[in-house]
Parts: structure tokens; C-alpha cells; sequence
């Protein structure tokens, strides 16, 4: 077994290596950029090798720095993560050719799967079901539009090299096409060094399903049952779960044959995934083969009880696997939400900054969180927007369910916008409880973005009330250390106005032995909870049933986040909540003349001139974040009067790029 081990990667993988190494008795050696230095898994490794500057290209792609990193500090292995380097051909042999071990497949298997366009032929010799399509090289966008006029739209749009979601476009029409090529070889030149696209048919209500399979170097082969990835936005996966709500016995062994059969036909060693597009009918198609560990990984360890990290380090150290197919069972079900830097308010647009506050829930046997972060560290434009990871385990899918909502409650981030009151909302729509869903479920239910109103709770009155109980906590400390003079005592009514969404709920509250009494026409709710001033999560029982939110002093008032919805109650007395009925509403500035960037970022297009007159929806400029480009559109007819930002600038969240006439 090998004494120690580099980590080609950064972030949350790293850490993820870095905990099965030192389980296994190996020591780690972590590479870093510039912008990674004081990073979680630098301080996790026993040595790190600094690699360059912040910009990827610079650092964790050059394949140079990390081979003479691996020779500085006598490492026998290289783990590579995912992304990055984890699928280059070129990386790998050249660390086989320096002696060094690559903790995945071989160069051959990489080639042979990493590239699409070769991947898919293979497949259909291997007799793996595959989709229409056109599986050579595109030359341009026209040549593009003329492809999908003659597979019919819709048709998907794909790097050849690509991943993650990059480099990928679902054209409906010839418009959709030409501008979608363009966009995918543009992602794709800048993420992969690799502009090759291609094109094939887009399955309509398809489900997205992968099979993990592991082969070793003795010719043992096995698949690792399924998951669940159609919970997606933008082609990027949001929830995974394993095994999936979709799939019977019959059809699992049929797909996990076939992922087999192609790992076979590659000489596959290490862990991979075959991805495949399912039909309602369950009829399935090869997408791609990913020869490197999945992001989703953890929900495959948690019901076959396996580390998937711990089986490539056994498999590319020679041994062979110690159990056969039929060993391999189903445990219970496990669930993995996607922690981003976004804000699903504001259309999911990148969010970077510090984490003033990152509190994850309690680690259990059934509660897991993988990440790279901690409070008070800095997430980079430079990368990708994932936070963490957040797994659960239960018996069923419900339990599993219910788990990852109580998990969402008690997850705290601050600093920084995160996408964790959208997960919660997706853990209660009645589709994804049913698992009655295909990829295009998010598309479906939120066409034109996502807000808290489309959360409905199932009792606002109950947040009210936590609200009251919160400012009444308040008052008693004030009473207490405000100094009272005998006979002057302050008296505290019984009757509190809480004031939500324009709404007024009107409490009449007694105090009980441990906590208070709030009863609002004819429903009361007795909260116990020990919760004090300045804590982000409250937790307590609301007549008798356990209850977690979060909540914290906004003005005037508390906000607070409960299954999703964010609300933001004012508590008072009814005189007082009768004269703030009365006061005006200050209209908002109107911004209507200016286009104002929605995110940090760097402005690499501006697509109009000064003067130009710009029909609603044409394109305005593109703006590059966190590896991914955005596309800001006129929402309606306009004439450019200034250009304030030039390409190539660095914008700031609401900073002008352009004045309107």
C-alpha cells in the first residue's frame, strides 16, 4: 500500500481523500494556488506544495507543477478529484511514465471514454443502447443549425471534451442552435481547452441515471446499483439519491450489465460512472462515461456501505476487489443536496464573498457533510460555486426526505448567498416527495424563477408566534437589567401584534413554567425553547412536537428561514401596529435606464454600441462567473446611451454596466 498520496484537486474532494487517507494510514500532500492557500484542505494535509496563481490554468492545469510537486515530497500516487485534470489522457500517462501511480483509470480507458464523440462508438460496439445523433465534429454554427434541422429538434448541444454542465445547450430552434453553438465551444475552449461540439437528439421527459461501476486490474468487474440525478438547473445536477424512485429490479440489472460490459470493453480500473438518459418507458441510452469518482459519490457509499475513495486507492495499488456482484446490496436510501454559491432569488446568479457564518448540522451515522469551507474563509470567483455537500440516510425515501429538510433548517450560511432555501423548497414540492419527475422538473415548476412565495408553509401563524416569542425573550432581559425602582416597575402587556406580509396576527401571551403560551383566535402554541439572543438557530417544541429554524434581529424586526421560506415579522403593540398601517410605502428608486450587473464577475462581451437601438431580448453583454457564462438580454426596447463598463472589467454586484436613453 502506498505511504503517501498527492491531491491533484482542491476544495471539498481534496478533503474528501485527504479523511480516507489518513483512515488507511497514508499521508497526503495537497497542491495550492494563490487564492487557496489558506484554504480548509491545505491545513488538512500533512505537507502542501504551492503551484501557482489563483486562475486554474495557472495552477491546478498545469501538469508540470503537480508532477514536480509529487517528486518534491516523494509521493507514490496521484488522486485527481473530479474535474480539472482527473479526466486528461495526457496527465495520466504522464504520470504513469514518470513512475507514479494515477489513482483512477488508465490513460487508454480515459481516452477512449473522455471523449464523447469517440465514447459514443465505442458503445454502440460494445452493444450499449445509444442515442441519435451526429457524432463528429461540428466546423461552425451554420453547419450546426443544418445538423439539427435534420435529427429534429430538440437537440442537445455538447463539448466533446465537456462536463459539469459546461459546454452544453438545448437548442429548440435554428436561432437556438446557432447562438447555442457558439456559447458550447466558447465554454468549452475555456474550461477544457477542447472546442470540438457535437449534437444529438434531446430525449424528451428523460430521466437522468448513472451506474457506478468499480473493475480492478485482475479483470473483476462490479456496478454499484444506481442514482438518481434528474433534479437539475441548467444541465448542472441540484439533488442526487440512490437508488432511484424510477428504476425496478429488471431494469437495474439490464443497465448495470451494460455499464459493465463497457468498462469491460475499456480495461477499466478504478471507480466510474456510465451515464445514461431513461425514458418513461424505461428504455435507456448511453450519455457518456465519467472515468473518475462523481460528486454524488457519497450516496452510493451510504447504501452499499463502501468508500469509493478507498476502493481506487486499493485498486490502483494492485490488489483486486474483495467482494463480487452478489455481494452488493441496497441499503436504505440516501439523498445529497448540491450546497452552492448562488442566490436562487435572484436567479441563481454567483455568489462570492467571506463566510461571516458557516454552521453545518451535527454529523450523525444518518447525516453527512462534505466540504471544503469554514467560517470565516473566502469563496473565490476562480472556481466552481459548490459549498458543500449535505448527505442523508434513512430506511426509506421518506425518512430520507424528512431528514434532509431538518438537516436544510439547521444549516447556517451567512456572508455569502447560498441555494439552501431552494433545496428545502425541492424537498417539499408534492412532484419531488411523489418522485414523479423528470430533468426537466425545475424548467416545469419555476419558469420564471424561484421566490418565497412559492413556498407556501403549511403554518404561517406558527412563525408569527416564534417571532413573538423571540421579541418577548428580548423585552423580559430588558426588564430585568433596565434598573427598577420599587413602584415603578415595567409593565409588560399580555397582548403582541406580529406583523407579516402585510398581515396582522394578534397574540394574547401568558408565561408558563417553562416557556409561553400564544394563542391567536381560537389556536394556541405553547413554545418551549432555550434559545438566547444572538443565536442563528432556534430550537425548542411548539405544543409538544420538536420544531428548527433559523432567526435573527432584521430592524425592526426578526427574519426568519423555515423550510424554505424566508420571512421577515415585526413585532408590536397593537397602538403601534395601528400606526404603522397608517405610514406611507417609500417607492423603490426606478433603475429602468440602467443595466446593472447582477453578479461578480468578469464582463468579457458587450454586444451593443453606443446610440444602438436593442429589441426586448436581444443580447446586451455576457458576463463570465465562477467558469460559467451569463447572458444579460434587454427585457425590453431600449437605446444605449453610455457605455459605463468596458470588456474585460471586473464588475461588482449592481454595478452599472450600461445607461439607457
Amino acid at each position: 500500500m502506498f505511504k503517501k498520496i498527492l491531491i491533484a484537486n482542491r476544495g471539498e474532494i481534496a478533503c474528501r481523500v485527504i479523511k480516507t487517507a489518513r483512515k488507511m494510514g497514508i499521508k497526503t500532500v495537497a497542491v495550492y494556488s494563490e487564492a487557496d492557500k489558506r484554504s480548509l484542505f491545505v491545513k488538512l494535509a500533512d505537507e502542501a506544495v504551492h503551484i501557482g496563481p489563483a486562475p486554474s490554468k495557472e495552477s491546478y492545469l498545469v501538469a508540470d507543477k503537480i508532477i514536480a510537486a509529487c517528486k518534491e515530497t516523494g509521493a507514490e500516487a496521484v488522486h485527481p478529484g473530479y474535474g480539472f485534470l482527473s479526466e486528461n489522457e495526457d496527465f495520466a500517462r504522464r504520470i504513469e511514465e514518470e513512475g507514479i501511480k494515477f489513482i483512477g483509470p488508465k490513460h487508454y480507458s480515459i481516452a477512449r471514454m473522455g471523449d464523447k464523440i469517440e465514447s459514443k462508438k465505442l458503445a454502440m460496439e460494445a452493444g450499449v443502447n445509444v442515442i441519435p445523433g451526429y457524432n463528429d465534429p461540428i466546423s461552425g454554427p451554420d453547419e450546426a443549425v443544418e445538423i439539427a434541422k435534420k435529427i429534429g429538434y430538440p437537440v442537445m448541444i455538447k463539448a466533446s471534451a465537456g462536463g459539469g454542465g459546461k459546454g452544453l445547450r438545448v437548442a429548440w430552434n435554428d436561432a437556438e442552435a446557432h447562438e447555442g453553438f457558439s456559447s458550447c465551444v466558447n465554454e468549452a475552449k475555456a474550461s477544457f481547452g477542447d472546442d470540438r461540439v457535437f449534437i444529438e437528439k434531446f430525449v424528451q421527459e428523460p430521466r437522468h441515471i448513472e451506474i457506478q461501476v468499480l473493475g480492478d486490474a485482475h479483470g473483476n468487474y462490479v456496478y454499484l446499483n444506481e442514482r438518481e440525478c434528474s433534479i437539475q438547473r441548467r444541465h448542472q445536477k441540484v439533488v442526487e439519491e440512490a437508488p432511484s424512485p424510477f428504476i425496478d429490479p429488471a431494469t437495474r440489472k439490464a443497465m448495470g450489465e451494460q455499464a459493465v460490459a463497457l468498462a469491460r470493453a475499456v480495461k477499466y480500473e478504478s471507480a466510474g460512472t456510465v451515464e445514461f438518459v431513461v425514458g418513461a418507458d424505461k428504455s435507456f441510452y448511453f450519455l457518456e462515461m465519467n472515468t473518475r469518482l462523481q460528486v454524488e459519490h457519497p450516496v452510493t457509499e451510504y447504501i452499499t456501505g463502501l468508500d469509493l475513495v478507498e476502493q481506487m486507492i486499493r485498486v490502483a495499488a494492485g490488489e483486486p476487489l474483495a467482494f463480487a456482484q452478489k455481494d452488493v446490496k441496497i441499503n436504505g436510501w440516501a439523498m445529497e443536496c448540491r450546497i452552492n454559491a448562488e442566490d436562487p432569488f435572484r436567479g441563481f446568479l454567483p455568489s462570492t464573498g467571506r463566510l461571516v457564518k458557516f454552521r453545518a448540522p451535527l454529523e450523525s451515522k444518518s447525516v453527512r457533510v462534505d466540504t471544503g469551507v469554514f467560517e470565516g474563509g473566502e469563496i473565490s470567483m476562480y472556481y466552481d460555486s459548490m459549498i458543500a455537500k449535505l448527505i442523508v440516510h434513512g430506511a426509506t425515501r421518506q425518512q430520507a426526505i424528512e431528514r434532509m429538510r431538518d438537516a436544510l433548517n439547521g444549516f447556517v450560511i451567512r456572508g455569502i448567498s447560498s441555494n439552501i432555501p431552494f433545496q428545502a423548497a425541492l424537498m417539499q414540492h408534492p412532484r419531488f416527495m411523489s418522485g414523479n419527475f423528470n430533468t426537466g422538473f425545475i424548467a416545469e415548476e419555476y419558469p420564471d424563477g424561484f421566490d418565497s412565495s412559492m413556498v407556501p408553509h403549511d403554518d404561517p401563524t406558527l412563525l408569527a408566534a416564534v417571532a413573538t416569542f423571540a421579541r418577548l425573550r428580548y423585552i423580559d432581559r430588558a426588564v430585568k437589567i433596565s434598573g427598577q425602582h420599587k413602584g415603578l416597575a415595567r409593565k409588560v402587556s399580555s397582548e403582541w401584534v406580529a406583523v407579516m406580509k402585510g398581515q396582522h396576527y394578534l397574540f394574547v401571551v401568558s408565561r408558563t413554567k417553562s416557556g409561553m403560551s400564544l394563542t391567536h383566535g381560537d389556536r394556541t402554541y405553547d413554545i418551549v425553547s432555550d434559545w438566547s439572543f444572538g443565536d442563528l438557530i432556534f430550537t425548542g417544541t411548539v405544543n409538544g412536537q420538536p420544531i428548527c429554524l433559523q432567526i435573527e434581529r432584521e430592524s425592526l424586526g426578526y427574519r426568519i428561514s423555515h423550510f424554505g421560506l424566508q420571512i421577515s415579522p415585526v413585532v408590536m403593540t397593537p397602538h403601534s401596529a395601528y400606526l404603522l398601517s397608517l405610514m406611507p410605502e417609500k417607492a423603490p428608486p426606478d433603475l429602468s435606464k440602467f443595466l446593472i450587473s447582477p453578479m461578480p464577475g468578469l464582463l468579457r462581451e458587450v454586444a451593443v454600441t453606443e446610440g444602438m437601438e436593442v429589441k426586448a431580448g436581444e443580447k446586451l453583454v455576457v458576463i463570465e462567473a465562477m467558469k460559467m457564462e451569463n447572458i444579460l438580454r434587454a427585457e425590453h426596447d431600449v437605446k444605449v446611451k453610455k457605455i459605463v463598463a468596458q470588456p474585460g472589467a471586473s464588475l461588482s454586484v449592481d454595478e452599472v454596466i450600461i445607461e439607457f436613453e
